[in-house]
């Protein structure tokens, strides 16, 4: 049997070509569309079916085939009359913006600072640090604290979310295990590099914290002379027994020279000869379990300074001598306080001190002897003492006599006649009964004035009551233990040739309360 031929419109309603007239058997298609679904799963542009039956009879029509479902067909049919016209041509496409470019990455924030144990205990250790100097531009977000056993490389975080608190307590620790500690400071950008504590931390409880008691005398610079004994205690606390290093500049001492001995309160620092190599900044720390107090001692060894240098012979004048030099080269490790000038004359041999002390490189002796000839020599002096020896001039200085012919200066006379003047007035005065009082007043004048006390206008001649006196024109008047009675008005009048002056002040005595 041959199908019946297709009508008009069959290839564009189901997107495939009418069977040909050489198939064999009807059968094929059908088996064909019942494997089409399982081959392809996504929906096909158009749905494939068979034949269409009405062009063909009943009685030809073959059997569906009893494992293919009819709904298999009705599910790829229906999207058919659904495909209409065709679809209209795609929209052209719009540019590609360009790419922007990108922003260079913020870096991470730096190390925390001074990452220190402040307090362990049995089953805790408290941590305390500065924050790190660089936080970036998107700020800090916390802290992470991470801890890992003695022995073993595997670093665990002991907080779930950062935290800015420059202080943690790790909690939950085993007592006897020795964890080595370190934290991170964290933002948007990324992590710090960490900041490790240097020992591990012994979980065991701390009874009292390590401390150095410094003297208060040691807390300045140590100086001593050379040869000098050194015997330095420093006390210092901690329980149990703390451990105590001492280095200088990081490396472990000479026992050949120091010697250490180490008590349970206090450790001793001994030299027996000290020398100007034992100078420097000694560190001393005291240490229990990562928790330690540090402190420094700075020794200095001094000497005398070396002799000044260059001294020279500058200028002879009149009675003075001009000198110069330049400092020593080795000022014995102290500062140069100053310089002892000495002068020696020709006849006796003998040296006698010009300066004491001479801050500045130069200077001038003056007040020597005419025809006398000078030698002169120089000391360095510091905290140690003078140097042992001196600049010695190389010339000498001869103090030749010169004729002068004095002329004394005129000076032209002056009128020093003057009328008495009150300077400094006398002034209103309350005193109380029985304790002596004073009255005072300046008055200048030439010829010096006679000055002349009165009471009420009443003169006060040679009475015991009163004691007057005159001293480089201050006048003073004391009344002694006065009454009521010796309340009034007070006048002092000066008189000399050329006139006389006066002045007033009132006293009132009250009575004791």
């Amino acid at each position: 049997k041959h199908p019946l031929p297709q009508p008009p419109g069959f290839e564009a309603m189901t997107g495939k070509t009418a069977p040909t007239a050489t198939d064999p058997s009807p059968v094929a298609p059908e088996k064909k569309t019942a494997r089409t679904p399982k081959e392809e799963p996504a929906p096909a542009p158009a749905a494939e079916e068979p034949p269409v039956p009405e062009h063909r009879p009943a009685a030809e029509q073959p059997p569906a085939p009893t494992d293919d479902p009819a709904p298999v067909l009705t599910a790829e049919a229906t999207p058919a009359p659904e495909e209409g016209p065709p679809a209209p041509p795609a929209e052209p496409q719009a540019p590609v913006p360009e790419p922007k470019p990108e922003k260079p990455k913020a870096e991470p924030p730096s190390s925390p600072l001074s990452l220190a144990v402040e307090e362990v205990s049995e089953n805790s250790v408290t941590l305390t640090w500065k924050a790190p100097e660089r936080t970036g531009r998107s700020g800090l977000d916390g802290y992470v604290v991470e801890i890992c056993k003695d022995g073993s490389t595997d670093w665990t975080a002991v907080n779930q979310e950062p935290f800015l608190s420059t202080r943690y307590t790790i909690q939950d620790l085993s007592s006897g295990d020795k964890i080595h500690v370190r934290v991170k400071a964290v933002s948007a950008s990324g992590a710090s590099v960490p900041a490790t504590l240097e020992q591990p931390v012994l979980i065991r409880e701390i009874l009292q914290l390590p401390r150095i008691r410094m003297p208060r005398h040691l807390r300045q610079t140590y100086v001593r002379r050379v040869g000098d004994a050194m015997n330095i205690m420093i006390p210092f606390q901690g329980k149990p027994q703390p451990e105590v290093i001492w280095t200088k500049g990081d490396q472990p001492l000479d026992t050949s020279r120091i010697n250490i001995r180490n008590t349970e309160k206090d450790t001793i620092f001994y030299i027996r000869q000290a020398q100007r190599s034992d100078s420097g900044k000694y560190e001393l720390a005291v240490r229990i379990n990562g928790a330690e107090d540090k402190a420094t001692l700075d020794i200095r060894v001094i000497e005398p300074p070396g002799p000044p240098q260059n001294l020279k012979l500058v200028d002879v004048w009149g009675f003075n001598v001009a000198l110069e030099w330049t400092p020593p080269v080795d000022n014995g490790n102290s500062e140069i306080k100053g310089y002892m000038v000495q002068k020696s004359d020709k006849k006796s041999g003998k040296w006698f001190t010009a300066l004491e002390r001479c801050t500045r490189t130069s200077c001038t002796i003056s007040d020597l002897i005419i025809g006398n000839t000078y030698s002169f020599r120089v000391f360095a002096e510091n905290a140690c003492g003078l140097s042992e020896k001196a600049a010695v001039t190389s010339g000498v200085a001869n103090i030749k006599k010169t004729k002068t012919a004095y002329q004394p200066e005129k000076i032209p006379q002056r009128d020093m006649m003057e009328p008495p003047k009150f300077t400094q007035p006398l002034t209103d005065r309350t005193t109380t009964r029985g304790y002596s009082t004073h009255l005072f007043c300046c008055v200048r004048g030439f010829p010096q004035p006679k000055i002349i006390w009165m009471k009420n206008q009443m003169e006060i001649r040679e009475d015991p009551k009163y004691i007057a006196m005159i001293e480089q024109g201050v006048c003073s008047l004391e009344i002694r233990k006065p009454s009521p009675f010796d309340g009034g008005i007070y006048t002092c009048k000066a008189v000399n040739p050329l006139g006389e002056a006066s002045v007033d002040c009132k006293l009132d005595v009250k009575g004791k309360i």
